[in-house]
């Protein structure tokens, strides 16, 4: 996991009980973190989590440096062809970030971004579906979220696209920022379904994996989520 994606992951200098040690004096938490440690927990293994970027995560599962990506990660027919993936672990929706003290803060739909700077983060869907919105400004790409916070504060793009979860964290942690939520038919077309990776043709550890996810409940899913979200740290 990137380990830079809260709720989903992050990285922290407290050890804590749901943290895992990632090395350098730090350690890793979030969704993704629990969710990890429940499987393991069920195969009777430990959960070893290395920080990887988002671009080299696919590239890492297929020569084994790693045995599944839990990371946010939706899968789409361009991921499905370079590694195999499990149901969902976790459903959201698609929001966007903008300053409070924006003109956009009450727009009912994605197309009221018209002619506005609006960013998401590099090789997802988050980049991909703005394109949805006619006469966007469609800025380049970020690396990771923290880094586009400060460009939306700057003033360098007006809004950002995130699932929600993400949303609520940027917001809870900046008090300058909201987010905007679309109703059914109004926002993007994006599946935000999140699911577990392992390399293509890994069929055991695929099907070991779905069998403890299906022990999870919805209920435990959401609370997850709800947990993780309270618990991560300010986004600087």
């Amino acid at each position: 996991m990137e380990c830079a994606y809260a709720p989903f992951n992050w990285t922290q200098l407290e050890k804590t009980d749901t943290a895992v040690d990632i090395g350098s004096a730090s350690y890793a938490d979030g969704y993704d973190v629990v969710m990890g440690k429940y499987i393991a927990e069920q195969l009777g293994l430990e959960l070893v989590v290395k920080p990887i970027a988002w671009e080299g995560l696919e590239p890492a599962v297929n020569n084994g440096e790693i045995d599944a990506i839990i990371a946010g990660m939706t899968a789409t027919p361009e991921r499905r062809e370079n590694v195999d993936f499990t149901d969902p672990y976790y459903e959201s929706k698609m929001v966007v970030i903008v300053r409070k003290d924006s003109d956009l803060t009450n727009i009912t739909s994605i197309q009221d971004l018209s002619g506005r700077k609006v960013q998401g983060q590099l090789n997802t869907l988050y980049d991909t579906v703005i394109d949805q919105i006619e006469g966007v400004d469609h800025v380049t790409p970020l690396a990771t979220y923290p880094l586009m916070v400060v460009a939306l504060q700057s003033g360098e793009v007006d809004a950002l696209t995130a699932e929600l979860p993400v949303a609520a964290g940027v917001v809870a942690s900046n008090p300058d920022l909201t987010y905007v939520e679309f109703a059914e038919g109004s926002g993007f077309e994006a599946d935000t379904s999140v699911s577990i990776a392992v390399k293509k043709g890994n069929t055991a550890l695929l099907d070991a994996i779905q069998s403890a996810l299906a022990s999870v409940s919805e209920e435990d899913r959401q609370q997850w989520m709800i947990d993780a979200t309270s618990r991560q740290p300010a986004q600087e």
